[in-house]
């Protein structure tokens, strides 16, 4: 396990006893739709199954420096055709059949040998890519799950406020025909509120599309339909940054970020590529014990029984392979530039996410208050808006414009909110420090609806 990804991981496991009572209420909330997400979303349990593969690669490594033990045995029939000299000129021919039984036990052990302890060192750092792409998988599913909760609330926000724009357009139209019919209003009035109600029944069948496609994929992940989900609380406050500084969370990025992370260990994966590939021209020296037991091994031991102990040392030098090893090390010097090219721009792309996602996080208070402002605005205007028409003032389009205003405003709003919460979490997958706490810190943005 990569020392550095270790908490998140065992952190990950505490929340996973946490959720089954989670899930155990009516209504989903976020930490019980990740629960179920843990336990069904396709993604992450490929990304489980990848890593339990992954985990092996130690031990392949390691396999080796460590000791081989071998067992062989056999059993043949034999007929033979045996000439032998006899008297004079004559020679005696038999023909003997017999069974040679051999078996023997064999130990192998490892003295010096430079390309097994490149494959040892090769395999930790191949499991270690293997924990840190796990650990950026487990992250990358809160992300994902996070968004699609969001997108389905979402949706539904939209589609209950075109629902009461809907509804506000639809008495509107009533009022107008009511005010035509008495000679107060006029034919443009009901035409254009009409219009505008076209147009409302159009983007209310839009959203209700957009809301199933929002269902179907959280569904997809958490593994059956999605319930009915917790809203966003009323007194939706944004804290202050934990750190100010941008170098701050520059420095955890460079530290715990587990796409960095992984890109470190390619690196040092290409890196004891090289080493195997001069390892071609290196001595190898085994030390080699075994045991063997033989009755009638050779037509020679016909009627022997042989038991031979032996221990010794083999060394092994290699002369010329043909071109292989200097071959393999040119291709695995270019495969090490090439990861700590990739690398490098691994770690700008994380920086640039880094500073966006910091950026918008330190704007994210003065930015949604400024759309609160604009929302409470906005249903002010339409009030005044509608007293005005009453008092010839206005005229009935500027209802209905003030009345699309807010919508939008309400609109712009809500996504503001969802995109501030998803943000949060990506600042700080970006820092390489998400963990169960962030998640519930998002969770606790939400309520069940009494």
């Amino acid at each position: 396990m990569v020392p550095s990804l270790f908490p998140f991981l065992m952190r990950r496991g505490v929340l996973c006893a946490a959720l089954l009572a989670a899930g155990q209420s009516g209504a989903m909330g976020l930490i019980a739709a990740y629960g179920a997400a843990l336990q069904h979303d396709p993604v992450y349990r490929s990304a489980v199954h990848d890593q339990q593969a992954g985990a092996q690669y130690g031990a392949i490594g390691r396999a080796a420096l460590l000791p081989t033990l071998q067992y062989t045995y056999g059993n043949s029939k034999n007929k033979a055709e045996l000439t032998a000299p006899g008297a004079g000129t004559l020679a005696a021919t038999t023909h003997p059949e017999y069974t040679s039984i051999s078996s023997s036990v064999t130990l192998r052990q490892t003295l010096f040998n430079l390309d097994a302890v490149a494959r040892y060192r090769q395999g930790m750092a191949q499991a270690g890519y293997s924990a840190a792409q796990f650990a950026s998988r487990s992250q990358d599913l809160m992300i994902r799950l996070v968004t699609a909760y969001a997108d389905v609330k979402y949706a539904q926000d939209q589609l209950a406020l075109l629902g009461a724009q809907r509804d506000a357009l639809a008495e509107q139209k009533r009022a107008n025909q009511r005010l035509f019919q008495h000679g107060e209003g006029t034919r443009t009035d009901v035409l254009e509120t009409e219009a505008k109600l076209d147009v409302a029944e159009a983007q209310l069948i839009e959203a209700q599309d957009s809301l199933l496609t929002a269902r179907v994929t959280l569904a997809a992940m958490i593994g059956q339909d999605a319930p009915p989900l917790d809203s966003l609380v009323a007194d939706f406050t944004v804290p202050a940054l934990s750190m100010s500084a941008f170098e701050d969370w520059q420095a955890l990025a460079g530290k715990h970020n587990a796409e960095l992370a992984a890109g470190r260990f390619a690196l040092e994966s290409a890196e004891q590529e090289i080493h195997k590939g001069r390892t071609g021209h290196a001595p190898r020296l085994d030390l080699s014990a075994s045991i063997s037991r033989a009755s009638s091994d050779t037509l020679t031991t016909w009627k022997q029984d042989s038991t031979v102990r032996s221990i010794g040392i083999q060394l092994v030098v290699p002369l010329y392979s043909g071109g292989l090893a200097t071959a393999v090390t040119s291709q695995a010097v270019a495969n090490r530039d090439k990861a700590r090219s990739d690398l490098e721009a691994g770690t700008s792309r994380v920086m640039i996410e880094l500073r966006k996602q910091f950026n918008a996080a330190r704007s994210s208070i003065a930015k949604l208050a400024a759309l609160q402002k604009s929302t409470d605005s906005a249903a002010l205007l339409v009030q005044a808006t509608r007293q005005s028409v009453k008092g010839g003032v206005r005229v009935n389009l500027d209802v209905l414009n003030a009345e699309q205003q807010l919508q939008a405003a309400r609109r712009d709003l809500a996504q503001a909110r969802y995109s501030y919460l998803i943000g949060f979490l990506k600042l700080r997958v970006a820092a390489g420090t998400l963990d169960s706490d962030d998640l519930r810190t998002v969770a606790a943005y939400f309520s069940a609806v009494q």
